[in-house]
């Protein structure tokens, strides 16, 4: 019981929404009273106000510290934010927050929110003076944002059938689930989106797309809507969802449509990129939608945010699956015997010249470090993602800026260590266990995992210059 109060304590802490990554050229440090390290920056005002720190605050914290999303306070108006001012200062002298793990010096993706040290400086020197309100006659508005997501408004909200409780029985649940939906028409989907109704509880989720040819499914949408994946098997849990055509066949599926772990956005891509066709009538099957352990009853219904596209999907994307449950071996096999700290490797050969567009590494709770690089017939070494210190809570989907090209014959290497000792502060278990990881796919939070995922498209000449930035060309 120690351990599993333990792991539930740290897997959702109060959170800063802002990214903050070391800038170039950090020069000397200073320290101030209470022995945080803080940038030494030229130039900054002797006198540092809100005026010169709200910017900055609303840029890169309110889009999360505010009604609504997943900042645990507020940080809009000046009260607000003087009110956790040395939290603030905190988190940002210590870049733990934002949540942005990947190291900016070994390769840079899209949608970035780095804090310059400047920046860093200037928030720092203003809690240090007390928080001294100024001038703000001159700033601009407080931003507003779309309501629904992130994102802006989706063109349609597929919700599930209806709501699913959580016991507070200290238990991990699998669940296989469906969200039905039935559109105006046919389409194309750009995007989708999973919207956790239960953060806190939700691990991750694995989707597929189920399309229905006309006329082949009249109805059963709205009946059984979960399944526990732990007691039934996959078809017989189908059948129970009652997702077969009226005739008994089984409709067209399109396997990981979306998935969800903490942190993970939706990828948009340029017209014509990625992208899929979506029927009228449809669901997205879940088969795999995982509960964390609650101490308390509670519970959750989830959505789906889409956004269509008047363009065909042109370029199927496709994608590499390393590690665990994947395409490739984890060497040596993923067991972690209590008390040690080991380093394992998966690699896999790239058979074709593919443009890759964005990649999702995964670990759980004993992660400590994970590198990802290719190295190519020729030349130098292809840097994909560096991250120095491992967060399960932070876990992205990166795109990049601009497609990557691999050329065929490459290897794809990950090297990955896992601390499963008392040092580790997420370490689920005190004292420690052996950790492993799951034989299938149903893996508990406690257990181990090593996986890499690689979206591309095979190469055309000139990927290299098509921008992945939303809204960019």
């Amino acid at each position: 019981m120690r351990g599993v109060k333990r792991m539930l304590r740290l897997a959702w802490p109060a959170v800063l929404c802002g990214a903050i990554v070391s800038a170039c050229g950090t020069g000397d440090r200073s320290t101030a009273a209470d022995g945080v390290p803080v940038p030494v920056v030229a130039g900054l005002p002797d006198t540092v106000t809100f005026a010169e720190v709200a910017p900055i605050i609303r840029a890169n914290c309110m889009p999360c510290h505010r009604a609504g999303q997943a900042g645990p306070f507020p940080l809009i108006s000046y009260n607000d934010v003087r009110r956790k001012a040395k939290t603030v200062r905190k988190m940002v002298v210590h870049r733990w927050m934002p949540p942005w793990p990947a190291d900016t010096t070994y390769s840079r993706f899209a949608g970035e929110k780095a804090l310059n040290a400047r920046q860093i400086a200037l928030i720092a020197k203003w809690v240090d003076q007390g928080a001294l309100l100024g001038d703000t006659s001159h700033l601009p508005p407080v931003p507003t944002y779309p309501e629904g997501s992130p994102f802006g408004k989706p063109d349609a909200v597929v919700w599930m059938p209806d709501t699913f409780r959580i016991p507070g029985d200290n238990r991990d649940r699998f669940i296989i689930a469906k969200a039905p939906f039935e559109l105006p028409r046919d389409t194309f989907l750009r995007a989708v989106e999973f919207v956790p109704g239960n953060r806190r509880n939700v691990h991750h989720m694995n989707a597929a797309m189920i399309g229905y040819a006309q006329g082949a499914k009249h109805g059963n949408f709205l009946n059984t809507a979960y399944i526990d994946a732990d007691s039934t098997a996959s078809l017989n849990a189908y059948e129970a969802l009652h997702l077969q055509n009226d005739d008994g066949t089984w409709p067209a599926l399109t396997p990981n449509m979306v998935n969800y772990l903490p942190g993970l956005s939706p990828a948009f891509y340029p017209p014509g990129v990625g992208g899929y066709r979506i029927q009228r009538n449809g669901a997205f099957l879940m088969n795999t939608l995982h509960y964390g352990p609650s101490m308390k009853d509670t519970m959750d219904r989830s959505h789906f945010n889409l956004w269509f596209t008047a363009t065909p999907p042109q370029r199927p994307m496709r994608e590499l699956a390393l590690g665990t449950l994947g395409m490739s071996p984890v060497v040596p096999p993923l067991v972690i015997p209590a008390d040690s700290v080991k380093t394992f490797t998966t690699s896999l050969t790239v058979p074709k010249d593919i443009s890759v567009l964005g990649i999702n590494p995964h670990m759980h709770l004993l992660g400590k470090s994970f590198l990802a690089y290719a190295v190519p017939p020729k030349g130098d070494t292809i840097p994909l993602i560096r991250i120095k210190d491992w967060d399960f809570r932070w876990q992205y989907a990166y795109t990049f800026r601009r497609m990557l090209h691999i050329p065929a014959g490459s290897v794809i290497k990950v090297v990955a260590v896992f601390d499963n000792t008392k040092a580790n502060r997420n370490n689920p278990y005190d004292p420690p266990r052996t950790a492993r990881e799951p034989l299938t796919g149903h893996m508990r939070t406690t257990d181990e995992m090593l996986q890499f995922f690689v979206n591309y498209l095979d190469y055309r000449p000139g990927d290299e210059r098509i921008s992945l930035v939303l809204g960019k060309e």
